[in-house]
């Protein structure tokens, strides 16, 4: 008998990914624009297009812009050895970042990036100049954003919802179901449909307990 996929709480808003969480392993997988500030030797085979070595090393040529998985750029990155170098996604760069102040509610999140929270959290890892603008931007977002999504949830009882979720993000759309989940179960209680509060049954073993004492 197979059991149901119990979900996994992402960690991607917090210093490292939890890879027991299908959408961290989704999002870990999104690529990232980066610059080689050394040869790469022996990685050549696998970016084909920018081999510059001997067929012996295989090597990547230093100065080369590759796009690379997040776990991998997250993995080659240090500060003390400089083996590269990372570009920031256009969504988290300033021009991006003065629309989300302007109007968040205009972007559609999840066409620019479907983890755009998770990702822009990991994107701190990599100790850009503009971290502090990248995270204050990430806030700011949702904070603007937070508001319709959960009053959008709130007021789409027995309705089709894919229009609403469209333009949010994973994170958003958790979100989304969590404000749904509230709402149906608001509205089973009101009905007289939610499930009848019962004592535990170690509360009835107590009280059968009880009455066999008294009556002895």
């Amino acid at each position: 008998m197979s059991e149901a996929y119990f979900r996994v709480e992402s960690g991607a808003l917090g210093p490292e990914e939890n890879f027991l969480s299908l959408d961290d392993i989704l999002m870990s997988h999104e690529k990232l624009p980066v610059r080689t500030e050394m040869p790469m030797p022996r990685l050549g085979t696998f970016f084909l297009d920018r081999s510059g070595g001997s067929e012996a090393d295989n090597a990547i040529p230093q100065g080369s812009k590759l796009e690379l998985p997040l776990w991998l750029a997250k993995g080659l990155f240090d500060n003390k050895r400089r083996i590269l170098s990372v570009e920031l996604p256009k969504i988290y760069q300033e021009g991006w970042r003065t629309v989300f102040s302007a109007d968040a509610n205009v972007v559609d999140l999840h066409k620019m990036g479907p983890h755009f929270y998770g990702f822009g959290s990991q994107l701190l890892h990599f100790d850009s100049p503009e971290n502090t603008d990248i995270s204050q931007s990430l806030l700011q977002t949702f904070v603007g954003r937070f508001r319709r999504i959960m009053d959008s949830s709130q007021n789409a009882y027995n309705e089709d919802t894919s229009a609403l979720v469209a333009r949010l993000d994973e994170m958003e759309r958790g979100l989304f179901q969590t404000g749904q989940k509230g709402l149906n179960d608001f509205q089973y209680w009101e009905k007289g449909q939610a499930s009848q509060i019962t004592a535990s049954n170690l509360v009835q073993n107590y009280t059968k307990r009880k009455f066999t004492d008294m009556e002895d």
